[in-house]
């Protein structure tokens, strides 16, 4: 169980970073005002990323990444927002 904890810990890190720079590019793409990439990676965050990563910390059962899990949310939805895709 401790090798699987520790991968799951590392994917959970790993997930965090990929989100990170897929808003890092979210916001290059605001100040580009590339509309097409922007929704992309809006839809690829809230998708793939913030689902894999909310699986994870389930599996985990790590409450201490859920803090981040719901920061990610946040600031996914007020993008969302800006940009009238709810």
């Amino acid at each position: 169980m401790a090798k699987r904890s520790k991968r799951l810990k590392a994917s959970i890190k790993s997930y965090k970073n990929e989100i990170d720079k897929h808003f890092q590019k979210l916001d290059n793409d605001i100040i580009e005002k590339d509309d097409i990439l922007t929704r992309y990676h809006i839809k690829e965050i809230d998708k793939s990323l913030i689902a894999a990563l909310e699986h994870k910390i389930n599996l985990l059962d790590e409450s201490a990444n859920e803090a981040d899990l719901k920061k990610y949310k946040n600031k996914l939805e007020e993008y969302k927002k800006k940009f009238g895709m709810m």
